[in-house]
């Protein structure tokens, strides 16, 4: 009888209740597209970096990260193939890339510029490298035994295309001075525009020869699913010496992944207190006034022999079957919208640091979807403590001469 009365005096003050059910929808609603749109960026950006510069995971000598990136050749895995053999043999993992880095000069016959390269085993790195976009010429193949690709910045600094002929020059480990010519066969552009602007890959035995080394700084391993980086990590882990070599996932190579991570966590964090406030403020407000333009109703009921207890029950009820009504067709209008926004993709330009634009969508996450939920659900149960409790306790007199 409680539950069918709520419902019953719910649907007698429609527009009311229709201004109530609006403000849950929209907060529930906004909250689905906003949250979806923030886990497509972490997505979308974490995919980028992966599939451009990290890998899903890297193994390299021990403290290589910290004092390896001026001084690679101190710190060479000195059989790689054997070690990316037995980590490409674990089932997480599909492939693995060596790189070895190093750092000099490359020369256009007319000017120099200061480079950071990578030698790389170029078929491996083009399946890769899907982020990698080539914007003139071609891949580099495992064929070019001396082909070059440059970061388009440095094509851009060293007036440089497709076809041309470079020299890199960098100083050996036991201090010589070595060079070596190549073609440059393309132009890339990753995610990074800093790595763009001083990065240039050639293939892995050429880097090799220039620095008369037959080792490597880095095995990239990439995954079958980006979801079970963590289960990989702790399989690689325990192949590892530690005393030897480290492991990183892609989240700790990149710090701007995590900085980014960290401030939109924080932004959405923000943006449902504020819409938890608004729904609160809104759906207050209306049961506010639905409750004292029923005082009289409610002093008949207590004059009628039900209880105070009995008052607060009913009201409490009625907002929380309104709340529940109000989720409900919040959750299924913003899983509508989402689908709708995801099926035409919404442009966006460039993050910070970045050269490529990209196309957004909104992601059906399930727990953002139930936070949703609770959040307008809880906002409206909430919002009706208040207003019960004061009715309740208005002397039964009192009440019943509102209606005069």
């Amino acid at each position: 009888m409680l539950f069918k009365l709520a419902l019953r005096n719910i649907f007698r003050q429609k527009l009311r209740t229709g201004m109530t059910l609006a403000a849950i929808v929209f907060g529930v609603s906004g909250l689905i597209l906003s949250g979806g749109f923030v886990q497509d960026i972490f997505h979308q950006l974490g995919e980028a970096i992966i599939h451009s510069q990290t890998g899903h995971a890297q193994v390299f000598r021990k403290d290589f990260l910290e004092r390896g990136t001026r001084q690679p050749d101190r710190f060479l895995i000195d059989d790689p193939e054997a070690l990316a053999q037995r980590i490409q043999a674990l089932p997480e993992v599909n492939e693995v890339a060596a790189r070895l880095n190093f750092a000099g000069l490359i020369n256009n016959g007319r000017r120099d510029l200061a480079i950071i390269g990578e030698g790389i085993e170029p078929d491996k790195e083009g399946r890769l490298g899907t982020y990698l976009q080539i914007t003139a010429g071609r891949q580099l193949t495992d064929a070019d035994s001396f082909g070059i690709l440059l970061g388009q910045g440095v094509a851009h600094s060293m007036s440089l295309a497709p076809g041309d002929p470079v020299t890199l020059v960098m100083n050996t480990a036991d201090g010589a001075l070595n060079t070596l010519d190549f073609e440059v066969v393309g132009v890339f552009q990753s995610f990074s525009k800093d790595f763009d602007a001083r990065a240039v890959r050639i293939p892995l035995a050429a880097a090799q020869e220039l620095m008369f080394t037959p080792g490597a700084n880095l095995l990239v391993a990439t995954l079958h699913r980006t979801e079970d980086t963590d289960r990989a990590m702790a399989a690689i882990d325990a192949l590892l010496d530690p005393a030897q070599f480290e492991a990183r996932n892609w989240r700790e190579l990149s710090d701007f992944y995590d900085k980014t991570l960290q401030l939109y966590d924080r932004q959405f964090g923000v943006l449902q207190l504020i819409i938890l406030f608004m729904v609160l403020l809104s759906v207050a407000n209306s049961v506010n006034m639905s409750a004292f333009e029923r005082l009289a109703e409610f002093g008949t009921l207590q004059a009628l022999g039900n209880r105070k207890r009995d008052v607060f029950r009913l009201i409490v009820v009625e907002n929380l079957l309104l709340g529940l009504l109000g989720a409900v067709l919040g959750v299924v209008t913003g899983i509508t919208l989402a689908l709708a926004i995801s099926a035409v993709g919404i442009p966006m330009p460039p993050p910070p640091n970045a050269n490529v634009g990209y196309t957004a969508f909104i992601r059906i996450v399930p727990l953002t979807v139930l936070t949703a939920f609770l959040i307008g659900f809880s906002a409206t149960l909430l919002a009706a403590i208040f207003p019960a409790r004061k009715v309740s306790a208005t002397p039964v007199v009192e009440a019943l001469r509102q209606g005069t």
